[in-house]
């Protein structure tokens, strides 16, 4: 009888610790729906030249993160961009790798993404996509949408990303607005949705009307806009429209107001978050007008961190247990102190510094005592980071491009792409003495992503695969500077790289061994066809049923 008494005496406790257990978990994942959403990472995309880096700087301004604006217009001027930390950046006025950078405004935690402009470089922006739950898209108004616009909304359409689109430079003669507007929804195959009006462009520019909360910011040449250049205007047939744009324009700005009311209508957030309209804002990110309109808006429809995909399950945001994947890695951030760092998204959970997690990829525990936060160059040690977060990990060569941590779990994020290159050379070393610091360098700096590595089948023949020319010259500067290994390239003879897969690996030998000089492994030793052109590549996919031939490799597939 004593035994049930007891039982029954203890049965208040176990429901009353039941209680506290799930109040105490409900209380820590309330704490971390706050920090979710009160956090917005995004990426800014653009043609080289468009001024993406420059409205990166403004960004910047208003959240209080740097004091000064730099430039990247000329070699000759001393500031630089913010967001370019690399020495061949800087002397070139180029962004050749991606920049993370977060700040706080109005209370929202912002993880903000400088990408790469130039065309060589678009790998590396693709991976950064996967890293990031929206793109802002900047238009240069003059020349409209360019080649390098047309091929990151690819990839930002695949992944249903969404978008918003800043029309920049719009005090400089351009494009006319309409036909602007329709060329980007033809061109980029997007709906868009004006959220501000421009009146007029270049010498004639006066400003921008707020189609949402219905006022006028003016703009005055040369000057940097402040609070005072706005003008509320609730009626447009108000006298106060013609004082400050003249009758000519306030007419016009009337007409246009009422037509894009009746094509448009009210902006849908479903349909900006599910990625098929993609809101506009028209402005001039050197003068520092109308950014503000566009980052107000952003922080009130932009998604907060969202799910993502693995190999066995989708991961909620929200979950209890930390997860996350590198997408980007970088050697010698500080060339001073030889340091290499990969770039970690936080994708569930909590990330505690000194805390175990799980490598998934080499199946073992690793801690982290010092992991940064970024602003460019600077970097500053935090002590936990929520979804959405961009942490900086020190790395000693343990992290490739796509790795998971978790805290014990088993999987990994997918969606994280290796595309084929387009331009092949053989590394070649100029100095034999160097030949260990020459296979580092380039273990390391392909590591990062910035091109490909591929050693051909029986032979020692190291082939460099990129995008671009530029990203050659990159590789040949970081080499020497960084490494102190001096090399060249030759051009090879080939068209594009496959990847190669079959369930008869007798066949697949075969196929690699008959076509030594046209195969290779990549660094994972996955072996990759060399197609020296189209005609050829068409006519082995043909000859070879069993073998499959990949545009694209999975990373940890």
């Amino acid at each position: 009888m004593a035994r049930y008494s007891n039982d029954f005496e203890c049965g208040p406790f176990l429901i009353r610790l039941n209680i506290y257990q799930k109040d105490f978990k409900e209380q820590r994942i309330m704490k971390y729906e706050k920090e979710i959403n009160r956090r917005k990472s995004f990426a800014i995309i653009s043609h080289p030249d468009a001024g993406k880096t420059t409205l990166t700087e403004k960004l910047l301004l208003f959240g209080g993160a740097i004091q000064t604006a730099g430039a990247v217009k000329s070699n000759k001027i001393k500031k630089h961009a913010t967001s370019d930390f690399m020495e061949i950046e800087r002397q070139r006025g180029i962004s050749v790798a991606t920049s993370v950078m977060s700040f706080e405004y109005k209370g929202n935690l912002i993880n903000l993404l400088d990408t790469p402009g130039h065309k060589d470089f678009a790998e590396d922006t693709y991976r950064t996509l996967t890293a990031v739950d929206s793109v802002i898209l900047v238009i240069d108004s003059v020349n409209g949408v360019e080649p390098q616009t047309r091929r990151l909304m690819e990839v930002c359409s695949m992944r249903a990303t969404p978008v918003i689109v800043f029309i920049n430079k719009m005090d400089r003669d351009g494009k006319n607005r309409f036909d602007l507007l329709e060329e980007i929804e033809a061109e980029l195959k997007i709906s868009l949705h004006p959220m501000t009006w421009p009146i007029n462009s270049g010498k004639e520019f006066k400003g921008v009307y707020n189609l949402h909360d219905k006022s006028l910011r003016l703009f005055t040449a040369s000057t940097k806009a402040d609070d005072e250049d706005v003008v509320a205007i609730g009626d447009l047939s108000s006298p106060v429209l013609q004082q400050k744009v003249g009758d000519r324009d306030a007419d016009l700005l009337r007409e246009d107001v009422e037509l894009i009311d009746g094509v448009y209508g009210a902006l849908n957030p479903a349909d900006y978050l599910s990625g098929k309209i993609a809101p506009v804002f028209f402005g001039s990110a050197v003068n520092n007008f109308g950014v503000q309109e566009m980052l107000d808006t952003f922080i009130q429809i932009a998604p907060t961190p969202r799910d993502r995909d693995t190999n066995v399950r989708k991961v909620q945001a929200g979950e209890d247990k930390f997860s996350g994947f590198i997408f980007k890695i970088h050697a010698n951030l500080d060339p001073k102190h030889r340091d290499r760092i990969a770039f970690m998204r936080v994708c569930s959970g909590k990330f505690e510094r000194n805390k175990y997690y799980k490598h998934v990829r080499l199946d073992k525990e690793v801690r982290f005592t010092n992991p940064y936060t970024f602003l460019a160059r600077s970097k500053d040690i935090v002590e936990d980071a929520y979804p959405g977060d961009v942490v900086g990990l020190f790395d000693t060569g343990n992290f490739k491009i796509g790795d998971t941590l978790t805290e014990g779990e088993k999987f990994y994020f997918t969606g994280i792409p290796t595309f084929s290159p387009e331009i092949f050379k053989e590394l070649v070393n100029k100095d034999p003495m160097k030949t260990k610091q020459l296979e580092k360098g380039i273990q390391q700096l392909t590591d990062e992503g910035v091109a490909q590595l591929f050693t051909q089948f029986g032979g020692n023949k190291k082939i460099i695969g990129c995008v671009g020319d530029l990203q050659f010259e990159v590789i040949q500067y970081r080499l020497l500077q960084e490494y102190g290994a001096a090399c060249e390239f030759r051009t090879l003879p080939f068209y594009k790289a496959c990847w190669l897969t079959s369930n008869d690996k007798n066949k697949l030998n075969d196929f690699l061994r008959y076509k030594q000089q046209n195969a290779a492994e990549d660094k994972d030793g996955s072996p990759v066809y060399l197609a020296q052109s189209e005609w050829f590549l068409n006519t082995e996919i043909t000859n070879n049923p069993d073998i499959t031939f990949h545009f694209t490799n999975e990373v940890n597939k």
